[in-house]
């Protein structure tokens, strides 16, 4: 394979040096950030022999080329167009700065949880793991010593992420908002302080201690924000403008004292008297109207969100459910947005193998193949945009198949216990209806595979100078 010339194709159709702002890769992609995404010819970069997809997403045009080919590519790209080499988060940070504030807004949200969505897998998947291991045990299929260190601490350690959760999303959010991450985390701690009253204990408590704030104007509740997600980013946003704007102002020999001090005391009671009352109240609403919507009755609501995750995914707005999910669980323990992702992710996934085996084009097999097999565990994104979008057909053959998923999951109320994992891994966080959970995987793939077999020929996709030939 001639890398370089390759290169320069892809040079010469993305409209050349004065049209490069920057440029990056990762394992399989090559990420540009150009200043007209109108001079790029995306029908010739497709048709590029190495070649196998080209998308736009979060203000970067991305060329797949595949692992071992994008890092060889890229070399002789940089050195053709002149441009310094470029990290994958820098070119982000370039590419944000070009987005309209819908866009910036939930890439943020997306740049916050992603960094603790490990915490939160790791904590879901012992959640899961102890639940099934207390059903057998209490139902007597097993006989294991409950009482032991090893089983008492994986059941302290299972919740321990959602317990503290406020302060991880402090922490991530300070980073992200550009404030010394430690005050976020001291934000995030008064936030579930012991001396307030455990928000999840509301329920039981006999009577709700109560304070007068901003010199008797009205009273609070106080009560701590475990579980909560929207208070805390609103919260830690407010600190680091504070914050940036006390470095500014304050005489840098007594800033370090001076700063801390006024950011946490205002923000503190900010938080505990405005931020977290008002929009611990949005959240709820925001929480009840998704449950409303998902738990409409015969699943319609849930088969309407399977229909239009993948537009969202296209749309590049996804990252919001990270949020969404956060809250659900908090909520109710329950993450019931999950398995309609799932049923959207393996629809696409399916309508993708469909295409793979149906097709006579070997570079369009090459790449619908593997991109299928990656949206089965999750990652759609090769299969939408290399493959299923650009034939259309499939997209909406995997959609169709979303829906039908998503309406086994609404209609059976199934939920996992974390979030951030769809696709076959997600077995893992949805130990209590693994036969549900199987239902849903199924149906999608099965209504997903069909409509994509049934309606893709092979064709001139756009992009293509010649056709493969038509079944």
């Amino acid at each position: 394979m001639d890398y370089r010339k390759i290169a320069e194709e892809i040079y010469e159709k993305v409209g050349k040096k004065e049209n490069i702002v920057s440029a990056a890769h990762c394992s399989t992609r090559l990420r540009l950030v150009l200043a007209d995404n109108e001079k790029c010819d995306v029908k010739a970069v497709e048709d590029i022999d190495g070649v196998k997809g080209v998308f736009s997403a979060s203000g970067q045009v991305q060329i797949i080329l595949g692992t071992g080919v994008v890092n060889k590519v890229y070399d002789e790209f940089i050195r053709i167009a002149g441009v310094s080499e470029s990290s994958k988060e820098e070119l982000k940070k370039v590419a944000a700065s070009r987005a309209n504030p819908v866009q910036r807004l939930i890439k943020t949200l997306g740049d916050i949880f992603v960094p603790i969505i490990p915490a939160i897998v790791a904590s879901g998947f012992l959640m899961g793991i102890m639940e099934a291991l207390n059903f057998m045990v209490n139902n007597g299929f097993l006989n294991i010593d409950t009482s032991g260190s090893i089983y008492t601490f994986a059941q302290l350690f299972s919740n321990t992420a959602y317990t503290f959760l406020p302060i991880l999303i402090a922490y991530s959010g300070a980073k992200v908002f550009g404030a010394n991450p430690y005050l976020g985390a001291v934000i995030g701690m008064i936030m579930i302080h012991p001396d307030l009253m455990n928000a999840w204990s509301v329920v039981d408590a006999e009577s709700i201690p109560k304070l007068n704030a901003w010199f008797g104007l009205y009273q609070i509740e106080l009560v701590g924000y475990q579980g909560h997600v929207i208070p805390v980013v609103i919260a830690v946003w407010f600190m680091s403008m504070l914050e940036k704007k006390l470095h500014k102002i304050v005489p840098e020999i007594i800033d370090l004292f001076v700063t801390p001090l006024v950011t946490v005391l205002v923000t503190g009671y900010l938080t505990l008297t405005i931020f977290g009352p008002v929009f611990s109240w949005v959240e709820n609403g925001v929480l009840e109207g998704a449950q409303w919507l998902i738990t409409l009755p015969f699943g319609i609501g849930a088969a309407l969100c399977g229909a239009v995750y993948a537009p969202t995914v296209v749309a590049g707005v996804h990252h919001m459910y990270s949020a969404l999910e956060a809250g659900l669980i908090s909520k109710s323990g329950l993450n019931t947005w999950m398995p309609i992702a799932t049923a959207a992710n393996v629809g696409q996934g399916a309508a993708a193998l469909a295409l793979a085996l149906k097709t006579k084009n070997s570079k369009v097999k090459a790449l619908a193949l593997p991109s299928s097999l990656s949206a089965f565990l999750g990652i759609t994104e090769p299969a939408i945009f290399g493959v299923n979008i650009r034939y259309m057909k499939p997209f909406v053959a995997g959609m169709i198949g979303g829906a039908c998923g998503a309406l086994i999951a609404g209609w059976t109320g199934i939920g996992a216990t974390a979030y951030g994992v769809t696709g076959l891994f997600g077995y893992l966080i949805t130990t209590d209806d693994t036969l549900q959970y199987t239902l849903v995987i199924a149906v999608a793939f099965v209504v997903s595979f069909v409509i994509s077999w049934v309606l893709y020929h092979d064709e001139k996709a756009p992009g293509e100078k010649t056709a493969a030939r038509k079944q």
